[in-house]
């Protein structure tokens, strides 16, 4: 059975290349027309094997294809053949990364990744992470991390003062959700100002810290983010550091989107200073080409780790120790292993390879700029060290350009806003982009407008 499933995977995968080729963006189905259109019924009989195999193959062919070279919609995109190796066997091997005992040497590969990030990033031989569910996950986890050490008893008696969490104007949503989810409270998060650029101002966060201060709340954690959501902006870590080393404050560095940046000699000075931080996280399904998901929090002392999520269990942790039992510094218990496809594409193409791939991605950008910048029809909105490239044509209102290219299975491209400029956001991280895939973007965008905006609005 498995052997008969394995070969009509292989013949649904050659569909989807197929697809990715041919229609490389797939006709958008009405939310309205959804379960008329595809059969997704679950029924009380087997469904008969023709069956089976037709609604795989439409469902197959209606799906957003995220690594086709037309998908520029999302902070990920592409596909990379040795990743998706790591992960398929991942899946094979259905091993849950809570135990040594049940996960054997895939508990090796993700302690080695973990190590080689610290090293790679300057921090010291007590540190250590983990593979967390998400980006917004990783983010909590430092968060939780922090209040503990604010206030060690919190883990216990919960929050008996009203603490505060400081974040830029432009970072991601999930520092407010996690302030709820962690019973801090939404309105306990400042939002610090940022430059032209989008990068946090480090004078405006000491100056709401002592308004804070002075108020009798109790300021305990930064977030700082590499490669900010819309503009892909790079907050400034040395002059963040000193405000958070002044007032005794947990510094996070939420490198979801660009922290991958650490591993190119030439893009890292933009974090610079990372070596101050207490804890930085990475997803490797975005900068590095991972399928989703792949994110990684490490810290500066371990022990944090420990403190804030281990929890004895007798009938789990049953042999060696803490160390190789990796549920003990987990948000999760039961969790799959989502180290191997790093592990695998880290291993077949080596640190130099991954620097290849982040560097190709800023170049990628530089080329769209450069075109940008050589049609007076373009407006350019974000900056040069960016592989998010914001920009507007003809002042045609953004979200309506791409909203109505998805509708006609143009592009996937999303858009964004910055104060008060709404703008297209096009992300060049998708790892299979060549500079004729950029150009055929433009001819897109420009041809749409033409031929089909411009007469649709007459």
């Amino acid at each position: 059975m498995m052997r008969d499933d394995l070969k009509l995977f292989n013949d649904l995968v050659e569909l989807l290349l197929t697809e990715e080729t041919q229609q490389p963006v797939a006709q958008p189905i009405d939310t309205n027309d959804l379960y008329s259109t595809l059969d997704l019924s679950l029924g009380d009989h087997p469904a008969l094997d023709s069956e089976f195999k037709a609604s795989l193959r439409d469902i197959i062919k209606s799906t957003p294809k995220t690594a086709s070279t037309a998908f520029f919609n999302q902070l990920f995109g592409g596909r990379i053949s040795r990743a998706t190796l790591g992960d398929l066997l991942a899946v094979m091997l259905n091993n849950s990364m809570y135990t040594y005992k049940v996960a054997g040497p895939q508990v090796g590969i993700e302690k080695t990744i973990l190590h080689n990030i610290c090293d790679r990033i300057g921090y010291g031989e007590h540190s250590d992470g983990t593979f967390a569910p998400g980006g917004s996950m990783s983010n909590f986890m430092a968060m939780v991390m922090a209040r503990d050490r604010r206030v060690p008893n919190a883990r216990n008696e919960g929050i008996l003062a009203p603490m505060t969490i400081y974040t830029s104007e432009e970072s991601h949503y999930s520092i407010q959700k996690n302030a709820a989810l962690m019973g801090i409270g939404r309105d306990y998060v400042r939002f610090v100002k940022t430059n032209d650029a989008g990068e946090m101002l480090a004078s405006d966060l000491e100056e709401q810290i002592k308004k804070d201060l002075n108020q009798g709340y109790l300021p305990f954690f930064v977030n700082a983010t590499a490669g900010t959501t819309v503009l892909g902006a790079f907050d400034p870590l040395e002059s963040i550091s000193k405000v958070c080393k002044t007032y005794d404050l947990w510094l996070h560095l939420d490198g979801a989107y660009c922290g991958g940046v650490i591993f190119s000699r030439r893009y890292c000075y933009l974090v610079r200073g990372i070596e101050l931080t207490d804890s930085f996280s990475i997803n490797a399904h975005k900068m590095l080409g991972t399928p989703l998901s792949c994110s990684i929090i490490v810290v500066q002392d371990k022990k944090h780790l420990y403190e804030s999520f281990s929890n004895d269990a007798d009938y789990l942790y049953q042999t060696d120790g803490d160390d190789f039992n990796l549920g003990k510094t987990s948000i999760q218990c039961g969790r799959r292993n989502d180290a191997l496809k790093l592990w695998t594409l880290w291993k077949s193409v080596g640190t130099l390879g991954l620097e290849a791939i982040v560097d190709h991605q800023f170049q990628m950008a530089e080329l769209a700029r450069a075109y940008i910048k050589q049609h007076p029809d373009y407006t350019l909105y974000s900056e040069d060290t960016s592989i998010s490239v914001c920009f507007n044509y003809k002042h045609i209102p953004a979200k309506l350009l791409c909203t109505e290219l998805y509708k006609h299975a143009e592009l996937m491209v999303g858009f964004g806003t910055f104060r008060n400029d709404e703008f297209i956001r096009l992300v060049t991280i998708n790892t299979l982009l060549k500079e004729a895939d950029l150009m055929k973007l433009f001819q897109t965008i420009e041809s749409f407008v033409e031929n089909t905006l411009l007469i649709n609005k007459t």
